[in-house]
């Protein structure tokens, strides 16, 4: 297993970087996103939503320089946006398998369940075009208030498996398979709202690794 920062080139993607738990991640605005210490933590936030157009697919997330992962765990303390401050229900997403800006693979985590929204509350795949849902619509609501919520994610490329526990739950919705996208890098960020990640580590086996 690895768990390392380096630098790599992102085609497609701009050229601004922040820095943080021991990453560069690359990030489309860098005035989007701020590093600071919020409750005596180190904080990534995401300040500025910019929701997509068409295709529709999320282009708001910070991408960690890293090897493409065949194999990969990534875990995060998430808050979203408070519900308050823009008086609309509110999400954020982990990507992985990203190969590019068009292909890609991504964890929706919202506090709407998927019966509510089915868009919203699941595993996505992006080849091309529009994000499809490849995950059941079954099941509660990621997130249940304002807190921190303890998010992991693991991926394995070889079965095509990814499922994502949050506060320690399993959740149905946020459990997929897609063999087309095997590996990949990981980014954190939201289709149209705002976030804040602390505590983030990412544990992978790079695809040059992988027997």
């Amino acid at each position: 297993m690895l768990a390392l920062a380096c630098v790599c080139a992102f085609p497609g993607r701009a050229a601004d970087i922040v820095e943080a738990f021991g990453y560069r991640w690359k990030v489309p605005i860098r005035s989007d996103w701020s590093v600071a210490a919020v409750e005596g933590t180190p904080t990534l936030q995401l300040l500025v939503p910019r929701p997509s157009t068409q295709p529709r697919r999320p282009t708001q997330f910070a991408l960690a320089e890293t090897p493409d992962f065949r194999r990969v765990t990534v875990e995060a303390e998430i808050k979203k946006e408070p519900e308050a401050a823009r008086n609309r229900r509110t999400s954020v997403l982990i990507v992985y398998a990203y190969q590019d800006e068009a292909h890609f693979n991504y964890a929706h985590l919202s506090v709407d369940t998927a019966r509510e929204v089915d868009v919203h509350n699941g595993i996505f795949h992006v080849y091309g075009g529009d994000r499809v849902r490849i995950s059941s619509t079954d099941g509660p609501a990621a997130f249940t208030s304002e807190e921190w919520h303890k998010v992991r994610l693991v991926h394995d490329g070889d079965s095509g498996t990814v499922e994502v526990w949050v506060d320690g739950r399993p959740l149905p919705s946020l459990k997929g398979v897609d063999l087309s996208l095997r590996s990949g890098k990981v980014g954190l960020g939201s289709f149209f709202d705002l976030g804040s990640f602390r505590n983030v580590v990412i544990r992978g086996e790079p695809v040059a690794d992988v027997p």
